[in-house]
């Protein structure tokens, strides 16, 4: 199987470590994994403040980076919806919508790739850790991904899974909202970030980097000493290899 990686905007710039903890569990479980250099933003910052005609050059330019993927996997949840639920509307016929289409079809968020594609039924990880979980609002609303991630975390020897009281509500970041209702965001990480205290947990994971950003700012600020990751991070991270012990 072949499986390209949709590094996002924020991962290219800030958490290019996420992208290589996906790349090394895809061909740890056997799966080839590319990178089309020409990949470009989805379109979604664009989308969402109401510049359709320039979303749409950005869809175009994306689909045209992935046309030949098999598959793609992203780090982020919320490009991933992008990409599902409004490529095809943007292009509403002709051939770019069947591109379109197409593309949406084969697009995956990291977590639901394992569980939905790949069937993983096991992993060779040991994470000795307390975590706990944030579900990104897009990633559970938009793609339905809610037990797949836990029940990942449950397939981790050592680690002592922490479920996160109100786990479904927003941490406040969405992209442009957090910069235009600034309070308001700021009092929904607060909360969200107290929540996070009280589990214990020494970890915090998610699907989506923006959110992680977020919530590991307030926690920050807060002197809360909660390390934040991707889920691929924690499994690459614990990866026992030749029978040798992860974290």
């Amino acid at each position: 199987m072949r499986a390209s990686l949709m590094v996002t905007c924020l991962g290219d710039a800030l958490f290019p470590e996420v992208g290589e903890s996906v790349v090394t569990v895809l061909r740890n479980l056997g799966v080839s994994v590319d990178f089309p250099a020409g990949q470009t933003c989805c379109g979604q910052p664009a989308f969402n403040s109401g510049y359709v005609d320039d979303a749409r050059r950005s869809a175009r330019a994306f689909i045209d980076a992935f046309e030949g993927s098999e598959h793609v996997v992203s780090i982020s949840g919320s490009c991933v919806a992008m990409v599902r639920h409004h490529y095809p509307g943007l292009f509403p016929e002709g051939r770019d919508h069947a591109r379109a289409e197409a593309l949406a079809a084969r697009t995956w968020e990291f977590s639901q790739f394992l569980s939905d594609v790949l069937g993983v039924e096991s992993l060779p990880v040991t994470y000795r850790a307390a975590v706990t979980m944030h579900h990104s609002c897009h990633t559970m609303r938009m793609l339905g991904v809610r037990e797949g991630p836990e029940r990942l975390l449950g397939m981790v020897d050592g680690l002592d899974y922490r479920p996160l009281a109100r786990a479904q509500d927003c941490c406040g970041f969405g992209g442009t909202f957090a910069v235009k209702m600034a309070a308001i965001s700021a009092e929904m990480v607060e909360r969200k970030a107290a929540h996070v205290q009280k589990t214990g947990a020494e970890v915090l994971v998610g699907l989506d980097m923006s959110c992680l950003m977020n919530i590991g700012g307030r926690l920050r600020r807060r002197g809360a000493r909660v390390a934040v990751k991707h889920l691929a991070q924690v499994l690459a991270d614990g990866w026992r290899i030749d029978g040798g012990a992860g974290r």
